[in-house]
């Protein structure tokens, strides 16, 4: 690997530098095999970090296809091998508010369903009513050898505590089950008809099941409850995508060595991300699970907002010797507001500017 040196920490030298997408990268990355070259994967880019990137363009369309050209065009631009977003505005409705960057999203705050009364109510939003063009859009524009990531508009468990509450959800988890058997049913089935219209596009390479599942130290719910409710769902999305012969990747924080097995060989999920150093560092995830799915990401958010640049491009650097085979380098999280533009180019120049 290259020495630190501070032009990686330049967001001009990124411009500058020629890129060849690859999409077959990442796809050997979650078959747990050794990508032509190092290969990046991030859920999120901030839109500070996007618009620094594509100042120098000028843009066509609406405003929707302009954002999603330029988030396109940045996942390009910092060497990925696609974009990752979401396939359309589709959404379930609750009554939470939230600025982005502004304050935290409380889990007992926004719920719209408390019993059977409002759960007959509440309006279900309809998939299939919503508009995925930008699909075919981006499929004639992303550069040739790139294609999409598409993700939920949350999970199947994030989205039943947002109408539901999480204090609410474990009252009503010994209340009345059927009716918590029913919301799940009701959130996961859409959430598979969304997957489903994106799948069937050609641009489309991955799908990715967003769903926060833990806190630092256990599963939000007893993995029992976790079985039993929402594991099954997402078995049915992973063998979803696999039916399209598309890979499927889990996006989930929290603590989760009580379920590994079952995101391995029940939901069959092909990769996973999202690791935090104070729950189980990267390094050491993928010591202990490489076999069992790829791993993605795990250069933690909180380091790389603290650290110094030549700290987080040695990390990054060490983390892709470590791992010759089924890794792709990334935050443990997203690139939030709050990361330093020159920590994460840091992170990603590991990669981009050490390509053979």
């Amino acid at each position: 690997m290259k020495k630190f040196d501070h032009k990686f920490i330049d967001i001009n030298s990124f411009l500058e530098k020629s890129h060849k997408p690859d999409f077959d990268n990442i796809l050997k990355v979650l078959k747990k095999e050794a990508p032509n070259r190092p290969t990046l994967f991030e859920f999120i880019l901030n839109g500070d970090l996007v618009e620094a990137f594509t100042k120098h363009k000028t843009y066509e369309g609406t405003e929707e296809e302009i954002s999603c050209k330029k988030l396109a065009d940045t996942y390009y631009f910092c060497g990925y091998d696609y974009a990752c977003m979401h396939g359309s505005y589709f959404s379930f409705k609750s009554a939470t508010k939230h600025e982005a960057g502004k304050s935290t999203i409380s889990l007992n705050q926004g719920f719209v369903i408390t019993d059977r009364e409002s759960f007959e109510n509440y309006e279900w939003a309809n998939p299939e009513d919503f508009d995925y063009s930008r699909i075919e859009m981006l499929s004639n524009y992303l550069p040739e050898g790139m294609k999409l990531i598409i993700y939920g508009p949350g999970g199947i468990l994030e989205n039943v505590i947002r109408l539901v509450g999480y204090e609410n959800l474990c009252y009503m988890l010994y209340e009345d089950p059927e009716l918590v058997e029913q919301i799940f049913k009701e959130v996961s089935e859409r959430l598979l008809t969304y997957y489903d219209i994106c799948a069937k596009h050609d641009c489309v390479g991955i799908l990715m099941s967003n769903d926060d599942w833990g806190f630092n130290t256990q599963t939000m719910l007893s993995v029992d409850q976790m079985r039993k409710y929402v594991f099954p769902w997402h078995k049915k999305i992973a063998e979803l995508a696999h039916s399209y012969n598309k890979s499927i990747c889990l996006h989930s924080c929290g603590k989760f060595d009580a379920v590994v097995d079952d995101i391995a060989y029940d939901m069959k999920y092909d990769g996973r991300h999202s690791y935090e150093d104070n729950i189980l560092p990267v390094e050491e995830a993928y010591k202990k699970y490489k076999d069992k799915f790829a791993i993605l990401g795990g250069i933690d958010v909180d380091f790389l907002t603290r650290g110094t640049p030549e700290e987080i491009y040695n990390r990054s650097a060490k983390m892709l010797e470590l791992a010759k085979t089924g890794y792709a380098l990334g935050s443990g999280n997203s690139i939030a507001s709050y990361i330093p533009f020159q920590n994460y180019l840091a992170m990603i120049a590991a990669a981009v500017f050490n390509e053979n």
